[in-house]
């Protein structure tokens, strides 16, 4: 086979190992080799586990095979879990030095999934602090660099995820999205990622079961039907997440019909000035959904008929109530809190100040906007946003703190972009929409109807096909690290 195992797509890579044109062995091999040669530049993998012992899990596969045994479309394919999500005996830090010693004794719901299809779990993937912010740096392994320039961030809160995709570390990843974090770093890395509708993917086990609804799993690929096909493996109903959607995942195992003519989109744009944009993004997403034109969709700019302070205050609360719930217990050590990054701690200390009464307007606020996203899918079918406000940025800047010459208030502003979606708890897609003139990628969202993350799916597979040599378009090989960062 003349083509490299990292160059293929995961689709493709599973079925020469099941047609037995590679061995899992030479698959593991290729991608620790990979990882080796590049990791050092973009730091996207942690936690890398002993090569000895993944080759012996590679050979273990390969018996499977020679027995006629299978455990699914992932059955020898290396995968990396986001450093948010519990792996059993594999250390599980949520970038932060609070859990830097961390082993779960069992596995998450994504991750027994994904190994019951297959995967071998072969570390973890870089994440900022506990998650929060689309910057991918934390003090227990330090920065992730961008796949495109290792200067720049690599967007997060998947920015381990995204780089790795790009850089062929790994065929296939997995993430989590609260403020655009499966989003965000794949545009800033030219792949795609998705948020599926609100438990879709059962996210369990987890403190909360009940109220902590904004913050996600799901997939990250090279190509849409990779996609489509993680997202079979993690989706379906599980007894231990209640809120989880009663449909197994076998309808994303299917082709997708690229038929989308008809097919009506709202863009939003910058929602008519609202939001701070850096100059090009806007164009470049439409010069993107100028593609689903050519396709018969029609795309219609339309106001979003709805007050976005009110949504961005109605965030506020939601977002800081959350965080505070998750880290309020550190508060009792002051030692502990000390050590927390200060956007960590503003954002708990915001949300241990709520008052009961202020949390339920949120919730009623939030409802009255779900109520009206419905009335825009009257009239159309996908609604459509730039997928982040601003360029990737140098990497040694923890947020920045204006857009375009408009100062941002708080660490997460300038994402502000992504919380329609994750409000109204509806699928949303990245999908590339090209480079500027840096030759630094973006990408433009598509956010589907409630629950309609088969139809979101199949509209971005039908603009894939336009997209040609975009995809086909590979970061430059690196000679040599960057000089190295300081850990914060």
């Amino acid at each position: 086979m003349q083509t490299q195992p990292t160059e293929l797509l995961a689709h493709e890579l599973s079925q020469l190992i099941h047609q037995r044109q590679i061995s899992c062995r030479e698959v593991m091999q290729a991608f620790l080799k990979r990882i080796a040669a590049v990791n050092p530049t973009f730091n996207a993998i942690v936690s890398l586990q002993d090569p000895d012992g993944l080759l012996r899990q590679a050979d273990e596969r390969d018996a499977q095979l020679s027995r006629g045994e299978s455990m699914g479309w992932m059955h020898g394919i290396p995968q990396a879990i986001k450093d948010l999500s519990a792996t059993r005996g594999i250390r599980t830090t949520m970038g932060s030095p609070l859990m830097s010693a961390n082993v779960p004794s069992r596995d998450c719901v994504m991750v027994e999934r994904m190994k019951g299809a297959g995967a071998l779990i072969i570390g973890k993937t870089n994440t900022p602090e506990f998650g929060l912010g689309s910057q991918t740096y934390n003090t227990v392994f330090g920065i992730t660099r961008n796949a495109w320039n290792a200067a720049l961030c690599a967007g997060g809160s998947s920015g381990g995820s995204a780089v790795a995709l790009a850089q062929r570390m790994l065929p296939v990843a997995d993430g989590s999205d609260m403020m655009g974090s499966l989003r965000n770093p794949a545009a800033y890395n030219n792949v795609f990622g998705f948020r599926p509708s609100q438990g879709r993917v059962p996210y369990a086990p987890a403190q909360d079961l009940y109220v902590a609804q904004l913050g996600i799993e799901g997939p990250m690929g090279r190509s849409v039907r990779d996609v489509a096909l993680l997202l079979g493996t993690q989706a379906g109903w599980d007894a231990r997440a209640p809120l989880s959607i009663g449909q197994d995942g076998s309808a994303f195992d299917k082709p997708l019909d690229p038929n989308v003519a008809g097919q009506r989109i709202a863009w939003l744009g910058d929602l008519r000035g609202y939001l701070a944009m850096e100059p090009g993004i806007l164009e470049l997403c439409e010069q993107g959904l100028r593609r689903l034109e050519t396709l018969g969709c029609a795309v219609e700019p339309i106001p979003l008929g709805f007050s976005p302070e009110k949504v961005w205050d109605t965030w506020l609360v939601w977002r800081s109530w959350l965080v505070a719930g998750n880290l309020s217990p550190f508060h009792a050590d002051p030692s502990l809190w000390a050590r927390l990054k200060p956007e960590a701690q503003w954002e708990a200390q915001k949300g241990m100040n709520l008052s009961g009464s202020e949390v339920y307007a949120a919730s009623v606020a939030r409802s009255a906007f779900y109520q009206h996203l419905l009335t825009l899918f009257e009239h159309h079918d996908f609604l459509a946003l730039p997928t982040a406000q601003v360029w990737p940025f140098d990497a040694n800047i923890h947020w920045p703190k204006s857009v375009n010459g408009r100062p941002m208030d708080t660490y997460h502003r300038w994402m502000e972009v992504s919380i329609y979606a994750t409000l109204g708890g509806l699928p949303a897609m990245n999908v590339p929409v090209g480079f500027n003139a840096q030759g630094l990628p973006m990408g433009v969202q598509l956010i589907g109807r409630p629950q309609a993350d088969l139809e979101v799916l199949r509209l971005a597979a039908a603009y894939e096909q336009t997209l040609g040599e975009l995809l086909a378009r590979r970061p430059a090989e690196v000679s040599a690290p960057p000089a190295p960062s300081s850990k914060r």
